[in-house]
């Protein structure tokens, strides 16, 4: 008897046979993006780890194991190591995007692989196959219902990322289809991530990843032992998308068109900022006008186009963005990135503290802020700045940018890569000799037999 037609298959059942027959481990691009994924996200958690959320993060867990929490010397359990590591990575949003998405897909993974690598003593190569599997998936999810998720109120890194867990995981340690379809439906009750936190500043964004990373892992152990999920959980009439997205009329061809076969994983882009990605281009326009000689003190206001799509994330409401409560909303503050690539031509990890938050001068500059809508802005599918500032004596000056440093068509070298990790290092209390060891270990990680992160196992950090 003749196997089912596709259109017959659900989306999860498709999605499950694309990942069995899948080796996207073995190109040089696979592994070029799999070694800068495991170097940035290493740096940043690395950077974090004397942070109060990932202290807070760290107390919560009770859970003893195999497992490494980056940047400290106890053993966890898989959960626990992905959990904490995941609030880690995402912590100072200093970590990578999609383009497309957006999604940060790299705090997920890398936290879910290396805790399973760990927890199941998996080889480099199918830690490398299960990374690029779910990144992948949660890149490719972000094509069904562009910008819908966010528009309901969800943070696709939370809801995708909880798939995408599934997949890459599921992938290393090799589940049938049947399983596959199974963790997948399981993992549709554990996705969860609301974006309320942009009222305050609040932490739960951080939170987001590693839940994720964690409720992947779950879902896929659930369905080894032969719990049941449903399998129409992406299309269904109550599934992801009807539930997060609020609608059921997803493009999924969109998602699954050349699954297995054509690699989007692999043009992730890496921050050169520690902030949403979105502001990015508008800090690269205010540190050109800053190049060219503007006068500062002339400022009478500055005014800025943008995507419909960001403003109820990064623009509104245009009072709170323009003086942020704390550190962590200036993150997602366009008039704060304008303010800080203006006054301090950077927009890194010392320009989102506490203190520098609360600068008189970076707010009173931040306050003549404003913004309007353009209906042509192509985002989501690419990321666009533009600053327009006009003088006491009426003069104008202006600068656009089409595209973000960093992403797929500029990419960061690999020298800036390399610097940003030795800089996270730096930050996080790690000395030179001990960082270039670290990044020794991991260039070997996919080559290695057994999965080694010995050396990223620090005592405390001192204050």
């Amino acid at each position: 008897m003749s196997g089912p037609q596709v259109d017959s298959l659900t989306v999860s059942q498709r999605l499950a046979k694309g990942i069995c027959s899948a080796e996207p481990q073995s190109g040089a691009a696979a592994r070029a993006t799999g070694d800068r994924l495991l170097m940035d996200i290493t740096g940043i958690c690395l950077a974090a780890r004397s942070e109060s959320y990932v202290q807070a993060a760290l107390a919560s867990v009770e859970q003893d194991g195999p497992c490494t929490v980056i940047g400290f010397n106890q053993g966890f359990g898989v959960e626990a190591a992905s959990f904490v590591n995941g609030i880690a990575a995402h912590g100072e949003d200093f970590d990578d995007t999609y383009e497309g998405g957006p999604v940060h897909a790299g705090v997920v993974m890398v936290p879910a692989m290396l805790a399973a690598a760990q927890r199941h003593q998996l080889s480099g190569a199918d830690t490398l196959r299960g990374l690029a599997i779910g990144v992948e998936v949660m890149c490719r999810l972000c094509a069904v219902a562009p910008t819908k998720v966010h528009k309901a109120g969800f943070h696709p890194t939370a809801i995708f990322g909880v798939m995408g867990a599934v997949a890459g995981v599921g992938a290393a340690l090799r589940l049938t289809e049947e399983q596959l379809v199974n963790a997948f439906g399981i993992a549709g009750s554990m996705a969860s991530g609301v974006i309320e936190y942009l009222a305050d500043g609040a932490w739960t964004k951080r939170m987001h990843p590693g839940w994720a990373a964690q409720s992947g892992y779950r879902a896929v152990r659930l369905a080894q032992a032969g719990f049941k999920g449903p399998a129409t959980v992406f299309e269904g009439s109550h599934g992801l998308f009807h539930g997060f997205a609020n609608t059921t009329d997803g493009n999924f061809e969109a998602m699954l068109d050349g699954f297995g076969k054509n690699w989007i994983w692999t043009t992730i882009a890496f921050k050169p900022y520690a902030c949403g990605t979105m502001a990015h281009p508008y800090i690269d326009c205010a540190r050109a006008l800053r190049r060219d000689g503007l006068d500062l003190s002339q400022i009478v206001k500055i005014e800025c186009e943008t995507a419909e799509g960001i403003v109820h994330r990064l623009w509104e409401p245009l009072a709170l963005k323009q003086s942020p409560p704390n550190a962590y909303a200036a993150k997602f503050s366009v008039p704060y990135a304008i303010a800080a690539g203006l006054l301090l031509d950077d927009a890194g990890l010392s320009e989102y503290t506490e203190a520098m938050v609360q600068r008189a001068d970076l707010r009173a500059l931040a306050g003549k802020i404003s913004y309007m809508v353009d209906p042509n802005n192509p985002y989501p599918k690419q990321f666009t700045g533009h600053v327009r500032v006009t003088l006491q004596d009426g003069q104008v000056k202006e600068a656009r940018q089409g595209f973000f440093k960093g992403g797929a068509d500029h990419p960061l070298s690999a020298a800036d890569l390399e610097q940003k990790f030795f800089a996270n290092c730096r930050h996080g209390g790690v000395e030179a000799p001990q960082a270039q060891a670290m990044l020794a270990m991991l260039r070997q990680t996919f080559d290695a037999p057994r999965v080694d992160l010995s050396l990223l196992a620090l005592p405390a950090a001192t204050a």
